[in-house]
């Protein structure tokens, strides 16, 4: 695991790169393989910005949060990186399994509203 932490246009805090590194580093249980992670924490105007950029094999994955508060932002990016992770493995799984992929899915979907509304009329 590496992640890279990197200040722009702020002071860069030992707090705060602890804090980061720690979020960024919880996402790798979620993940097969080692990860690289480069995050970018800056400042813009009144705006905190957290940018996090994740790849892990064949896995590339990026987020980016502005708020009032450096570590909500940092939380926000977390949680949608999870959500990233968790949506990714849900549909890698669905293939493996043999599931229906979004364009059939999309597809059945379409027929049955036809049908539906043909039994209507």
């Amino acid at each position: 695991m590496n992640i890279t932490i990197t200040f722009r246009h702020m002071v860069g805090t030992e707090a705060v790169k602890k804090y980061a590194h720690e979020k960024v580093a919880k996402l790798q249980k979620f993940l097969r393989q080692a990860m690289t992670a480069q995050v970018t924490l800056s400042v813009e105007g009144l705006e905190h910005v957290a940018d996090v950029r994740v790849s892990a094999g064949g896995v590339a994955l990026h987020a980016t949060e502005r708020g009032e508060d450096m570590y909500a932002s940092i939380d926000r990016v977390h949680d949608k990186l999870e959500r990233q992770i968790r949506d990714g493995k849900g549909h890698t799984m669905a293939r493996k399994r043999g599931g229906t992929s979004a364009g059939e899915y999309a597809a059945e979907v379409e027929r049955e509203a036809e049908a539906a509304a043909r039994s209507r009329s």
